[in-house]
């Protein structure tokens, strides 16, 4: 059964996962379903699923996907997932994976080869992804060596990629809108009275409550306090816009931003060339 090594890691009685039904066949040429969902565990990562044959193919990538083509990032293979856990989003209070599911991104993706079970034994898919973050071509590349569960998310070159770090820029639900502060407060109040965790034997979903306030704060600090500013419907457009940086401006774009505006007259230079006014900064 595709999702016997699913079921047999997880209590549902405890859990609020979907079981899932078996997996039914889709007609050949309807979407197909995609989701990266952002977990709060032991560790931060993020699961990015993928519809074939009744089921989401799920890779966890520890670092997030990344629209920048230079980065090639781990994304290891773990157990199918059934189709309804696609839109998932809560807190696993105990047992396997317990802590805190954000639906980080959706929508559909479309095979860039002929037959996906093929390239799957092969190690080397091609896939277009249609989200609402994460947009265009990319590549999910298997390693040698080990036990053949690690793989490699590579973004291609595209109008989609960009230098911009899509998981930081945009870090809220679009199911929610929310931070994983939010999506506790909301499933599990009472995780938010330390007392009462301690003494129920929560002891790390405390923590997990913890290190969800430190991720709500540094977005909010990356965002200026604007977390309007992040909200996911509008990080798909913004991030469409990103260039790849132009080699020359490599050494000004890591520069410190300046406190105060540049003057006509300040350093004697008033008068730089037109393309040197337009390099990012």
């Amino acid at each position: 059964m595709a999702l016997k090594e699913y079921r047999a890691k997880r209590n549902f009685a405890v859990s609020p996962e979907p079981k899932g039904t078996d997996p039914k066949a889709k007609k050949k040429g309807a979407p197909l379903f995609f989701c990266v969902q952002k977990h709060l565990a032991s560790h931060l990562h993020y699961d990015l699923r993928l519809e074939h044959d009744g089921v989401l193919l799920s890779w966890a990538v520890p670092k997030g996907p990344s629209i920048n083509p230079a980065d090639k990032r781990l994304a290891m293979h773990v157990e199918d997932h059934p189709i309804e856990y696609g839109t998932f989003e809560g807190v696993i209070p105990d047992g396997y994976g317990a802590g805190i599911v954000m639906l980080w991104d959706e929508g559909t993706w479309e095979p860039l080869v002929d037959d996906v079970a093929d390239a799957l034994r092969k190690g080397d898919l091609k896939l277009q992804l249609h989200g609402v973050k994460l947009k265009g071509s990319w590549a999910l590349i298997r390693t040698k060596g080990g036990d053949g569960r690690s793989w490699l998310l590579i973004k291609h070159r595209d109008e989609w990629a960009g230098p911009i770090d899509i998981a930081t820029f945009a870090p809220l639900s679009i199911k929610s809108n929310g931070d994983f502060t939010d999506i506790m407060s909301q499933a599990s109040p009472d995780l938010w009275t330390s007392n009462r965790a301690a003494k129920g034997g929560q002891t790390h979903m405390l923590k997990v409550a913890e290190r969800a306030v430190a991720i709500a704060e540094e977005n909010r600090k990356a965002s200026g306090g604007r977390e309007a500013s992040l909200k996911p419907r509008e990080a798909g457009k913004l991030a469409s816009k990103a260039k790849r940086p132009k080699p020359k401006a490599a050494t000004t774009a890591s520069a410190p931003a300046r406190s105060t505006p540049r003057t006509p007259g300040a350093s004697g230079r008033a008068a730089r060339s037109r393309a040197t006014r337009s390099r990012p900064r």
